[in-house]
This record gives structure tokens, sequence and C-alpha cells, in this order.
């Protein structure tokens, strides 16, 4: 179901998890569960995954994970504010150390100008406030982008684990 690939960097990242003691959490729109799904194709990762919540629909994103209604408003769903506030959300509804969020256009439409097919919004948040976010353009269909997507999320999840303490910077203004 998943390129080698993505089962490699969930794997990685589950390791990763494991050794520092922590669980995760996903936040995803785009991808409606495929992080989760590769992340739990090993077997033992139920020591790490705790939960995810697919929150395709922006109520769902603002009554689930608390988006606020102004990020949608002035910076839509596909931002790197909105996965901030995902990635965020899901850390403050659950236990878990680390959580990753991912927000943006699969395709073949719902594109535009300024946002366009392939946009992807990602972010991978840590208890102790830091958060990395990365934009990306994947090239291809609506499976090579959420594939893409799924990949470049467990990667970023890996980065924000080895990255070093959070400092003022870390914060979501």
């Amino acid at each position: 179901m998943f390129p080698d690939s993505c089962l490699a960097a969930a794997r990685r990242l589950l390791d990763a998890c494991a050794a520092r003691g922590l669980t995760l959490a996903t936040a995803e729109s785009c991808t409606a569960g495929l992080v989760a799904a590769c992340l739990t194709e090993h077997p033992g990762s139920s020591a790490v995954v705790d939960r995810g919540w697919i929150v395709y629909d922006n109520e769902a994103k603002r009554e689930l994970l608390g988006v606020r209604a102004e990020t949608l408003a002035r910076f839509g769903a596909v931002s790197e504010r909105c996965a901030r506030e995902l990635a965020l959300g899901a850390l403050e509804r659950s236990r878990c150390g680390l959580a990753l969020a991912v927000t943006g256009i699969a395709g073949p439409g719902g594109g535009t100008a300024e946002k366009p097919v392939g946009l992807v919004h990602l972010a991978a948040a840590r208890r102790d406030g830091l958060v990395l976010h990365r934009r990306c353009l994947f090239p291809g269909d609506r499976r090579a982008v959420r594939l893409a997507s799924v990949e470049a999320v467990l990667e970023l999840g890996l980065a924000v684990l080895e990255a070093g303490p959070a400092g003022p910077e870390a914060s979501l203004a």
C-alpha cells in the first residue's frame, strides 16, 4: 500500500519516539488518515501511535482541534497557520509528546493561482512548544501528492524530535 520510502520514514520516527518514551498524534486533512495508516503498518506501533484526527471539513478543524475561525477566514485551511494550529490542537487534546499535521490541496481540482494543486503545509509540534513547519509543492496526481505528504510529515516529525530546545521563536505568533 505504501512505498518503501514512506515505510522507512515511519519506522525511523517510531523508533525515535520509542527511544524517547514519546507517543504521537496525527491531525490530517488532505491525507485523510494515511499518516496514521503508514505508521501502523509496523508491528508494535501501538506503543507509540496514540490517536489521530481526520479533519477534512473546516468545522471539524475548529470543533475537534481548536483551529481558530479567524485563522480559517484570514489564511485559509491550506496555510502555515492552520497546520501549526492543527498540530498544537492535537497536542492540547492528547497526552502525546509529538503531533504531526497535514493540510493541503491534493487535487485534481480545488487549486488556484495562489494555492495550486499539490500545495501542502505540514507541521510537527513537541510538547515543549517547538513547532516546525514546511511548505511543499508536490508534483503529480492526487495519489502522488498524498503519499509525498505522508513521507514529508514523517521526516518533519523526526526533525522536530532531533531539534534543540524550543526557544522564543517556538510560539505560534
